[in-house]
Parts: structure tokens; C-alpha cells; sequence
């Protein structure tokens, strides 16, 4: 494991150094500098690479994001700053699993239950949002008066017409 980390910050220094672009796969599997950061836990550098405009939703040739190879690497950091970023916690690899699934089956609870947490705050704050949304459409139509009595009332319209 170490020299695997040994050789992806060798290749990672040698792809800074010749000044490519942030986006670019830095290897044969189409890992990123982001990924690579994700993947060793290095925060700090991910987040420089999330300043200079990384794609965070990058997929890999394994299909994973960088938050996935955040959340198999039990990073918390990273994960934190990922989805600060607004990576995609929904995005499956080529196996089904999602960032959280990952951190699990790797062990990483505290890893999965900070994902499912999110991720459950965010479904509730798209529910909250949608249903203020919809309010302020009824309450709109309402004060416009194009809202058919049968709604306006809450009661339905019979067939021939009458409340």
C-alpha cells in the first residue's frame, strides 16, 4: 500500500510539475489529481485542486468520483470537503455502490453515517424547498383568482358542475 501511495504522488509530482491541467486523468485508470489526493487522505491538497476548478464529479475507468475514493480511504476531511463542493453523493461506480456504501464495506462507519446524514439532510431541505415552492404557486394563483373554487376551497368540483 505504500508504495502504491509512493508511486501515485511520484506520478502526481511529475503531472504538477509539467503543468497539466487539473482535469486531466493521471494515469492509465483516468484518476485525477483529485482523486489521487482523495484517495490518500491528503486534504489539504485536494482542496488547492477544488480552488483551481477540478471537476469533483469525475468519473474514473472504475466509474468512482473522488468522494468515492474519499469514503473508501476513510477520510473524513476530504469527504467534508467534497461535499462542501456539492459532490454528487448519489453517484454509483461501475459496481452500484455509492460513496456511502463504500466507506461502510471498507469499515469507515463514522465515514458512512457523515454521508447518509447529509445525504438525508439534503432530501429533506429539496423536499422543504419544493413545498415552499408549490405555496407560493397556489398562493399566487389564489390571489390572481385563477384557482378554480375547487381547490381554493378544498373541496372537489362534482361532475355537473357544483361545489
Amino acid at each position: 500500500m505504500l508504495q502504491q501511495c509512493n508511486a501515485e504522488w511520484d506520478c502526481l509530482s511529475q503531472l504538477m510539475e509539467s503543468g497539466c491541467a487539473v482535469n486531466s486523468p493521471a494515469d492509465t485508470l483516468g484518476q485525477s489529481p483529485a482523486h489521487l489526493a482523495a484517495s490518500g487522505g491528503e486534504a489539504f491538497f485536494l482542496l488547492w485542486q477544488l480552488q483551481t476548478g477540478v471537476d469533483i464529479n469525475q468519473q474514473d475507468c472504475f466509474g468512482e468520483a473522488p468522494i468515492h475514493k474519499a469514503a473508501r480511504s476513510g477520510s473524513l476531511e476530504c469527504l467534508s470537503l467534497l461535499v462542501a463542493r456539492d459532490a454528487r453523493l448519489d453517484t454509483c461506480n461501475k459496481d452500484g455502490y455509492t460513496p456511502e456504501d463504500l466507506a461502510a464495506s471498507c469499515g469507515f462507519l463514522e465515514c458512512a453515517k457523515y454521508l447518509a446524514t447529509v445525504k438525508h439532510t439534503q432530501n429533506a431541505f429539496l423536499r422543504a424547498q419544493s413545498s415552499s415552492h408549490e405555496m407560493r404557486e397556489t398562493t399566487a394563483a389564489i390571489k390572481r383568482g385563477h384557482l378554480p373554487l375547487s381547490v381554493a376551497y378544498g373541496k372537489r368540483r362534482r361532475s355537473d358542475g357544483f361545489i
